[in-house]
């Protein structure tokens, strides 16, 4: 007796999120973003489009910086992108290795500072 297997049509998951190495990733930059005293906390958003980490530096106020994972601009500008403070697109990518290098120039320069 065989068991057959049927997708669903359509088939699309109930929500976005981050991989273990994605989540790792962004989460080792906000440890150094921490020691380096920019940021204090974060918030994670998970939902049918898009998977966000904002970054604050007091919970008070607006992200200072937000890392929005879309998987559905993959084919086009790619899927990662980079908000600063004000909403404004800082940078976008198919890597989140590029798309976070602008927050890890500035961790060298508050480091060096």
């Amino acid at each position: 007796m065989s068991a057959v297997i049927t997708p669903f049509p359509n088939f699309q998951p109930m929500q976005v999120g981050f991989d273990r190495t994605e989540l790792q990733r962004i989460l080792d930059l906000y440890g150094r973003m921490v020691a380096a005293g920019e940021w204090r906390d974060y918030a994670m958003d998970f939902d049918r489009d898009a998977a966000s980490f904002c970054a604050f530096r007091r919970a008070a106020e607006r992200p200072q910086a937000r890392i929005e994972k879309r998987p559905a601009l993959r084919a086009k500008q790619g899927m990662w992108t980079l908000f600063g403070e004000a909403g404004q697109i800082l940078k976008r990518g198919h890597e989140l290795s590029g798309v976070l290098f602008p927050l890890e120039r500035r961790l060298m320069k508050a480091v060096e500072g």
